[in-house]
């Protein structure tokens, strides 16, 4: 496994590079043009192996958001990359930090989420499973929330849509600790310096040898270390 300052290798070959990115680092600049990107960064690292192709991202996470990401070396690879994950055949799992408890300790949420590119709803699909919790149900009294009440939930998002998690437990209720675009942080005694979601594991086959590839990555140290 290579490691930099910035990011980790989790699996390289010669189509594919799993990377576990690190928390406020882009995959890809936006229009203000930022050099500092995942992208870049694993351009420079093939450039620096005389390999002549260039790393494609096959999906996006947040700037906020930790975790795995899965690039193509060119660009045939990338499409069949992202048609898999275009037909659900990659399964994603992330790791979420939220305010509260959720009703049912296990469930699927289901809704309409419009895309504003697109000008559209669309059907968005997300499975949770609440794994740990932190305080007591009972210290839930009245609209606010007191410190240290919220739940470690794993996430599999079915479908892809922007911003998915973070909408689907707004909606319910439970948003994710540190979440300020979806949630308004002052409703919340609990605080996070940043979106608590980490892109925890990804399994899918792989588009050249046809294996099944199963990778994950560690929680990193701001949420590993947020406890009681």
């Amino acid at each position: 496994m290579t490691q930099s300052a910035s990011y980790k290798i989790i699996f390289e070959d010669e189509a594919l590079i799993a990377v576990d990115k690190p928390s406020g680092l882009l995959v890809i600049e936006t229009p203000k043009k930022e050099k500092n990107t995942l992208t870049r960064h694993m351009n420079d690292l093939l450039d620096s192996k005389g390999i002549k192709t260039n790393a494609y991202p096959c999906h996006r996470i947040d700037r906020e958001t930790s975790g795995l990401i899965l690039y193509a070396k060119g660009k045939s690879i990338q499409r069949l990359m992202m048609e898999e994950f275009k037909r659900r055949k990659v399964k994603k799992s992330y790791i979420a930090y939220i305010h509260g408890y959720p009703k049912n300790p296990s469930g699927t949420i289901k809704s309409y989420l419009y895309n504003k590119n697109k000008h559209r709803n669309e059907l968005a699909i997300t499975k949770y499973r609440v794994v740990r919790t932190s305080g007591h149900p009972a210290d839930n009294r009245g609209s606010r929330r007191v410190a240290r009440s919220f739940s470690v939930v794993e996430v599999e998002p079915v479908t892809g849509r922007t911003n998915q998690i973070r909408r689907h437990f707004s909606r319910l209720g439970h948003p994710l600790l540190g979440e300020r675009v979806f949630a308004f942080a002052r409703d919340y005694e609990l605080k996070f310096r940043r979106v608590a979601l980490h892109a925890k594991s990804l399994e899918f086959t792989h588009p050249v040898t046809k294996k099944r590839i199963c990778l994950s990555a560690d929680l990193p140290q701001d949420m590993e270390s947020f406890h009681e």
